[in-house]
């Protein structure tokens, strides 16, 4: 009997350490070293959630605001966006509007882009197939954009880049902080959020400037960054050429933080050279004005992509040899260590070889 006891009280112990060590490799796929709370660069992909659509209406001239709702929902702050994987497998990302204490449901919104205007369809499948009863897979949330610690505020936004200003507008309010807003777009009609603002503003006339074009003209940038308290955190979110201009108006002392609709990678470095598709036994060249994604679809046509932007990672490909010159917004250093996304990184050498 006290053999058959030490027996079990042994098998007991080493079940008990094997779980302790599961514990500590899953906190830490590194371990014995320590987890790190986040990635040296880019974030930890997010898993996928399945949520309804429950809300779709038009809020301004060729806007419509979603509500996604689910259960005990991610936590998110100002500045946050969404992955949507819409219908035909397209996935686009849209900035978080509502209100972060509700954990029942995200809310975003996204102008109608035609194609002329340089859309490229995920727009119109919002607009057109993601209607109230619609299932919709979502990640995230992410947050390339967050809110600043500041004493004082600026905000510009352009058009549907009022979407993730509104949240932090929002939280600088609540917390009883000064913040101006300089609000532009083509008409007032096509201004979503325009009574929102108007309300957080309210008495104050001197928070907020709106700039309707087609009865104003262009805002006048200069006289509204003048004279900036030291040490102002300036959030900027709208188009590239509004985004320039303030940058480039901008006086000393104040702290610019962007958000882009689309990658803004340096042009150095865009030269030709080669990737070799190891497992399909061909080269291909790509030249200083493509992306990999494009000379790689020549030959491999079903290779699969979505945002062509570095933001989704649907092409992310794994690197065999040589070195990569990494324009993403989403990978971790460990990922980058052995794979790129086609749409956007590109070689710092001559050659790439890819697992393809």
């Amino acid at each position: 009997m006290p053999r058959i006891r030490t027996v079990l009280l042994v098998t007991g112990a080493a079940l008990l350490a094997k779980r302790a060590m599961r514990r500590r490799i899953d906190a830490s796929p590194l371990w014995p070293l320590p987890a790190l709370e986040e990635p040296i660069s880019g974030r930890p992909r997010s898993r996928a959630l399945r949520l309804v659509v429950t809300r779709h209406e038009t809020v301004a001239e060729g806007v419509v605001q979603l509500r996604l709702e689910g259960d005990h929902l991610p936590a998110w702050e100002p500045g946050a966006h969404l992955d949507l994987v819409l219908p035909s497998g397209l996935v686009r990302q849209y900035s978080l509007c509502g209100d972060p204490e509700d954990t029942s449901s995200y809310t975003v919104a996204t102008r109608l882009i035609d194609a002329g205007q340089g859309g490229r369809g995920g727009s119109r499948e919002v607009h057109e197939q993601l209607r109230a009863g619609t299932e919709v897979e979502v990640r995230g949330p992410r947050n390339r954009f967050p809110l600043a610690d500041a004493e004082t505020y600026v905000f510009v936004a352009g058009g549907i880049g009022i979407t993730p200003i509104l949240p932090m507008l929002r939280a600088v309010e609540a917390a009883g902080r000064e913040w101006r807003l300089l609000y532009g777009g083509r008409s007032r009609a096509s201004m979503p959020f325009l009574e929102d603002v108007g309300k957080l503003a309210g008495d104050r006339a001197e928070r907020l400037t709106v700039v309707a074009e087609d009865e104003d003209g262009r805002p006048d940038l200069a006289a509204f960054l003048a004279d900036l308290a030291p040490a102002t955190a300036v959030h900027v979110c709208g188009p590239e050429g509004l985004m320039e201009a303030v940058a480039a108006t901008l006086p000393a002392g104040a702290v610019l933080h962007l958000e882009r609709f689309t990658p803004h990678t340096s042009t150095e470095g865009n030269g030709t050279f080669e990737v070799e598709l190891r497992r399909s036994g061909r080269t291909v060249t790509v030249a200083a004005g493509t992306t990999v994604l494009a000379a790689v679809r020549a030959e491999l046509p079903d290779t699969a992509y979505s945002c062509e932007q570095g933001f989704c990672g649907t092409c992310q490909q794994r690197v065999l040899e040589g070195e990569i010159d990494h324009r993403d917004e989403l990978l971790t250093d460990a990922e980058r260590a052995d794979s790129m996304l086609i749409c956007v990184s590109r070689a710092s050498g001559d050659r790439i070889v890819l697992d393809m």
